[in-house]
């Protein structure tokens, strides 16, 4: 029997890549496709993706993937959450989708919640509230006057639109829709309350569909085009969290992951959704996951700390390879500064050392000035800020956490891994470092038939990939940085 193989666009918010698994004999095989890159397009004041770039990108990796004569039985996209392209009553796409980092949501929860209490909202879905989320972004093209709202039908989050573009069907894929701050976890429906106080019709959102589901097939033009034939696009995870989640290599129930990359997602997986005053108080959310799992986590602003004093040090002309980051990081001296990776400051700033050095000096510190200082503070603080949450978690979980795993690109990240060990006093399991495109490609197995379960998928992945572990060690030298650190941090 011919061995299948299944194509995955894992898109982020720096990077794609299309990468091609294939199951032989009970293990996935994996091999990375294409590369591309993915930034935001500043347009005046505002920031957009360029998503006909993604798509040309796209295009170009079905061509690639025809060439390696592997027998890809499916295509599956997963994107960062929250964004959206707006889509017209004939079907066209209306200008470029906004950039979360775009500064036109800024203060846009604190008025919406004028309408609707902070509390009810957070009830009502159970997400973290931050600026934005999908609720917000609509609420600020609503009230921006926004032609480009007044003119869509239909919304559709961002691996929808590309599934969209790939095939002419439109969806509205679960774990995606759930980042959006408009579903309810309970019901799993969206909240027309939300909607309407955002002076949004709830005719924007179509009906959902859960990892799995076929879109279609590709259209006829792209078929023809890459020679790849009417395969399916499926609806895997859209949301890159809950496909990196699917893909955590665990034996049982009792662990945390971390999603390492961009950004840092820590949390569990639960059967339902948790919505009380604790997690409330905590600014936990609720998350869409497979099988009707709860992905209930903490988003943490992650390696776009080091990726933004990474590309200003490349401006001046200097650049480190990944051992040489790692040495230079040891070199420096412990604890002599510390940031709050969540703080607004370093949310989009012109520039990153700048407005660390800033936050060191308003709040009494030395202030980093050698580059390894940098990467040691930036370290430092994203352990103590995985202490801080997974204790927050740890209180609130239904059994007890015994590991974390890592997983994402951050995995490869022996000194990150070892400190983050050292300061929550747990292993760390990192592995895989292609989590996310790894759990699309199981979803894409599983709709096929060729995998039964959850926990297969996990066996699989398991037996599949090669994962380290770190032992804490020296845990008691981290309590008084983080006496420090908890007052600094949100």
């Amino acid at each position: 029997m011919e061995n299948k193989s299944f194509l995955a666009f894992d898109i982020g918010a720096t990077s794609g890549r299309s990468i091609i698994g294939t199951i032989i004999g009970g293990r996935l095989q994996i091999k990375e496709l294409t590369r591309f890159p993915n930034q935001m397009l500043q347009l005046g004041d505002h920031y957009h993706w360029n998503i006909f770039s993604i798509y040309e990108n796209i295009k170009l990796a079905l061509s690639a993937a025809k060439q390696t004569g592997d027998n890809i039985i499916s295509i599956g996209i997963d994107t960062w959450g929250v964004d959206f392209a707006l889509v017209a009553k004939d079907g066209s796409i209306l200008g470029l989708p906004y950039a979360y980092r775009d500064p036109h949501t800024d203060g846009m929860p604190e008025k919406f919640f004028r309408s609707i209490p902070r509390s009810e909202v957070y009830g009502l879905t159970g997400i973290q509230v931050m600026n934005f989320n999908s609720l917000y972004q609509l609420f600020a093209l609503k009230e921006g006057s926004s032609s480009v709202l007044d003119a869509a039908s239909e919304m559709l989050f961002m691996p929808d639109a590309l599934s969209y573009l790939l095939t002419g069907n439109k969806v509205v894929e679960y774990t995606i829709a759930s980042t959006s701050q408009i579903l309810n976890p309970k019901s799993r429906q969206f909240e027309s309350r939300l909607l309407d106080a955002a002076g949004v019709s709830d005719s924007i959102l179509g009906k959902l569909v859960m990892p799995g589901h076929r879109v279609g097939l590709l259209s006829d033009v792209l078929a023809e085009e890459s020679g790849m034939g009417k395969i399916p696009v499926i609806a895997v995870a859209g949301h890159d969290t809950a496909s990196a989640i699917a893909s955590v290599p665990a034996e049982d129930g009792h662990f945390a992951y971390l999603s390492s990359g961009t950004w840092s997602l820590m949390g569990i997986e639960t059967d339902e959704a948790i919505i009380n005053d604790d997690t409330f108080r905590l600014n936990l959310t609720n998350e869409g996951g497979v099988e009707g799992k709860t992905c209930l986590l903490k988003n943490i602003t992650g390696m776009w700390l080091l990726e933004q004093c990474l590309a200003e040090w490349k401006k001046d002309g200097v650049s480190y390879s990944y051992d040489k980051l790692l040495e230079m990081t040891e070199s420096a001296a412990p604890f002599k500064s510390m940031i709050d990776p969540d703080d607004p400051s370093f949310a989009n700033p012109a520039g990153m050392t700048s407005a660390i050095a800033a936050f060191c000096k308003a709040t009494g510190q030395a202030v980093p000035s050698a580059h390894a200082e940098f990467v040691r503070c930036i370290f430092e603080s994203l352990s103590l800020k995985y202490k801080k949450v997974l204790g927050e978690i740890a209180g609130i979980a239904p059994f007890s956490i015994n590991k974390l795993h890592v997983m994402g690109g951050g995995s490869k990240n022996s000194l990150l891994n070892q400190w983050s060990a050292n300061a929550t006093g747990i292993p760390v399991i990192s592995g895989p470092s292609e989590a996310t495109a790894i759990g699309n490609i199981m979803i894409q197995a599983k709709a096929a038939g060729c995998v039964g379960s959850l926990q297969e998928m996990r066996r699989i992945i398991r037996e599949s990939v090669t994962l380290r572990e770190f032992i804490p060690a020296g845990t008691d030298t981290w309590d008084e940085p983080f006496e420090r650190f908890r007052k600094l941090a949100v």
